[in-house]
């Protein structure tokens, strides 16, 4: 296990060093404007414009500017600096992190309870009334798009706009160190909406994956070794059902991570999805490829724990 995990961890900083200069390369190529006049403003004298050129590195070969770009991710961990604000990438994206940290795993938890519930009611009683209604509900969740959704619930249960107001907080957003029970409260209506579509997604899955493991020949023998019904389908069956929900739920997570900016927009959170998408718009390079590596780096992350995982859930997986 621990030589396939450092083979993982290699083949996942190759992966980062890939996806940065791709990332690089895109951003210089393309016409999406000059940094230097960005960074001028009002001030588009061309001696100027220079001056900021040579001080931002970008005078230099497309392989010098990324050759010292990695050089100081590797040494220092440094992202470089903002066109447009001129602060420390690594320190604007920590100031957003724990935003889309507490939405991402927070709605998280909430669809993976929650699928799996529903799935594996599902699937005890198969064409059921309430299969079919949850089903049917799963449907209609998952094409349900998410700023739809968001704006849904804001114009209903929102304190300044909401018909019912029953969460006070839904639309501001407070951080966790500040007011744990502000952040909660208006943090629930994104989580809902984060973990609607995605829990549909997996109480279907996970239905199916159940079904299917329920008719194997080893639940019939746990059924006749005299276990109750609840340890068979929790111990035997849903412990090899799942399987498919671990692959999706790192994957879900990351991509998340790294890409929540619809729900950021409608519930006013200051996340890395409005960091990255104001960076877009201002060309501002740099922040867009510390952005795009994290993500990266969620997903490399998410997949060596998936596989982890596997290991202990299903023991017929091993790693050489």
């Amino acid at each position: 296990m621990a030589r396939y995990i450092i083979r993982r961890l290699i083949w996942g900083v190759a992966l980062l060093i890939i996806v940065s200069a791709l990332t690089f390369v895109l951003f210089r190529i393309l016409p999406t404007g000059d940094p230097a006049k960005l960074r001028a403003g009002r001030l588009q004298n061309p001696k100027i414009i220079a001056e900021i050129r040579h001080d931002l590195g970008l005078d230099k070969s497309l392989l010098t500017q990324f050759w010292l770009y990695m050089k100081g991710i590797f040494l220092h961990f440094d992202l470089g600096f903002s066109y447009y604000s001129n602060a420390p990438v690594k320190s604007l994206i920590s100031t957003r992190l724990p935003a889309t940290l507490s939405l991402v795993f927070g709605g998280a938890l909430l669809w993976l309870s929650t699928g799996l519930a529903v799935g594996i009611v599902s699937a005890r009683k198969p064409g059921s009334r309430l299969d079919r209604t949850s089903m049917g509900g799963a449907l209609v969740l998952v094409s349900a798009p998410e700023y739809w959704l968001g704006l849904i619930l804001l114009y209903v249960f929102a304190a300044d706009i909401g018909q019912v107001r029953i969460f006070p907080g839904a639309g501001s957003y407070v951080g966790l160190t500040g007011e744990p029970l502000k952040w909660f409260t208006s943090l629930i209506l994104p989580w809902i909406v984060v973990a609607a579509g995605t829990a549909a997604i997996y109480a279907r899955i996970m239905r199916g994956s159940l079904i299917e493991t329920m008719s194997e020949d080893y639940i019939r023998t746990a059924r006749a070794k005299g276990l109750s019904e609840r340890r068979v389908v929790l111990r035997h069956g849903v412990r090899a059902a799942i399987s498919p929900i671990i692959t999706i739920l790192g994957l879900d997570i990351a991509a998340l991570l790294g890409s929540s900016v619809l729900v950021e927009t409608v519930f006013d959170i200051p996340g890395i999805g409005r960091l990255n998408f104001d960076a877009i718009n201002h060309s501002d390079f740099p922040i867009v490829q510390g952005t795009v590596l994290l993500a990266a780096l969620f997903v490399v992350v998410a997949n060596i724990l998936v596989d982890i995982a596997y290991a202990y859930l299903d023991p017929r997986v091993r790693y050489s």
